[in-house]
């Protein structure tokens, strides 16, 4: 239970922690002159873009199982919620 409690929490923080690895790797490559510092003053959008291009489908591949779980995790709160809305309005109706 406790692995499905907090797995949107993981999910993201795994998420995030690809984008920081993947914006250190790219701004080292930037710094030794591998990939161009951008133009003028765009050195730190272009920085991010890049990091987020790179991070999207890395997380996308990796992420496979933590996605799923969060998945599961969200259907089920929307399914408890939907329950809670017709037995309410099963009440409200007088149906019960």
């Amino acid at each position: 239970m406790s692995s499905q409690k907090f797995a949107t929490l993981r999910y993201t923080a795994l998420r995030l922690g690809i984008f920081v690895v993947c914006f250190a790797l790219v701004w080292a490559l930037a710094y030794f002159h591998v990939i161009p510092l951008g133009v003028g003053s765009s050195n730190a959008v272009w920085l991010l873009l890049l990091a987020i291009v790179i991070s999207a489908p890395l997380s996308f591949v990796l992420l496979r199982k933590q996605r799923d779980a969060m998945s599961e995790q969200i259907v089920a709160k929307v399914d408890r919620q939907k329950a809670r809305i017709a037995a309410n309005a099963r009440q409200e109706d007088g149906l019960l």
